[in-house]
């Protein structure tokens, strides 16, 4: 068995050490243009920068990355609450446009009979709760893009165009 896998081995194409170190290059370079004309980005041997990374360093592309996250995260909720506001709203319209009946009111998973003047009131109130609450996710926003820009700041000195901090 292991004459036939070294037969085997032998009639296989052989690997071929490049001959020099300017044939590598050679290759090196084609490579890299291919894989810039398939859309990918590659530095070139200026733009590198063997920066070696510290532990301080991995800690603040950490803490980016956790803002990134949280960044996403504060967007969506107010997105959600901001669509909240807006039925609230319509509701309220559609309440000051009743004929001053009786209408239900959803409070959690109970409806309840009560006024237009009620249910309006109730509306207001979430609207205003709901506001506060946008309110704050844009404080929060605010402060993680300072932050954020802070870090870009640092890791750019440090590392340059090696490294790639923006949205995609």
């Amino acid at each position: 068995n292991i004459k036939k896998t070294e037969q085997l081995l032998h009639q296989s194409a052989p690997f071929k050490k490049p001959t020099s170190n300017t044939h590598l290059e050679h290759q090196i370079q084609k490579s890299n243009k291919m894989s810039v004309a398939a859309g990918g980005s590659m530095l070139t041997r200026e733009d590198e920068n063997d920066a070696e990374v510290r532990r301080e360093d991995q800690e603040r592309i950490n803490t980016f990355g956790r803002l990134n996250a949280r960044l996403h995260e504060v967007r969506q909720e107010r997105d959600g609450l901001k669509k909240k506001m807006e039925q609230i709203d319509d509701a309220s319209t559609e309440l000051m446009m009743g004929s001053g009946d009786k209408v239900m009111l959803n409070l959690g998973d109970a409806f309840f009979e009560t006024t237009e003047d009620v249910a309006t009131e109730h509306c207001e109130a979430q609207v205003e709760i709901l506001q506060g609450s946008v309110n704050e996710l844009d404080e929060e926003e605010s402060g993680i893009v300072e932050e954020q820009t802070d870090l870009k700041r640092i890791l750019y000195a440090r590392f340059g165009k090696s490294i790639n901090l923006e949205e995609s």
